[in-house]
């Protein structure tokens, strides 16, 4: 896998774990929804949409010409991975199943988990659990994790505009230096 990832030719943000564990994210709850939310019901697209929020959110801003456009966008699909975060505890609150605990043995295996390219189009993604409250634990720990990578980012992308400035200021110095200022 290392070296598949090394040699492979994609685009930057396809690189970035919040990106990868987004798409393992968004690809487990179409199956969680279909599986354990009907499928006519308003939860289930929006459980859908807010998964499929994450990562358009990351590759969007990522490919944006200015830094603060970026910033905006990881904060669009941290707010989202919140809403589903959200989502995945009103689900096992309604069906009065437990919400694992960061310190269940479960729990620490599922933060085991690291997500990472096996071929040009697919992710090492986990098979989903038939248990819903197996189920909706998993992803609510992928939920937390992604949480946590989203607001580094987001930390990371601040700090890069304190010191670098953003897509404006660098237009104005390049304007500064044709001018001979």
């Amino acid at each position: 896998m290392e070296n598949f990832q090394k040699n492979a030719s994609r685009p930057g943000y396809e690189y970035l774990v919040a990106f990868m564990l987004g798409k393992v994210v968004q690809d487990l709850t179409v199956t969680f929804c279909d599986r354990f939310i009907d499928k006519k019901s308003r939860t289930h697209d929006q459980m859908v949409q807010a998964a499929r929020s994450n990562p358009q959110n990351v590759a969007e801003g990522y490919t944006a010409e200015s830094l603060k456009s970026y910033i905006f966008l990881t904060g669009v699909a941290h707010g989202s991975n919140e809403e589903l975060t959200k989502d995945y505890q009103d689900f096992l609150r309604q069906r009065t199943l437990p919400i694992w605990e960061k310190t269940d043995p479960r729990v620490r295996v599922f933060r085991g988990f690291r997500v990472g390219w096996i071929s040009p189009t697919a992710l090492n993604t986990p098979s989903l659990s038939t248990d819903a409250e197996d189920a909706a634990n998993f992803l609510l720990t992928l939920c937390q994790m992604e949480g946590f990578l989203l607001a580094k980012l987001a930390a990371s992308l601040k700090k890069k505009h304190e010191t670098e400035g953003g897509f404006t200021e660098k237009l104005y110095r390049k304007r500064k230096e044709f001018r001979g200022f």
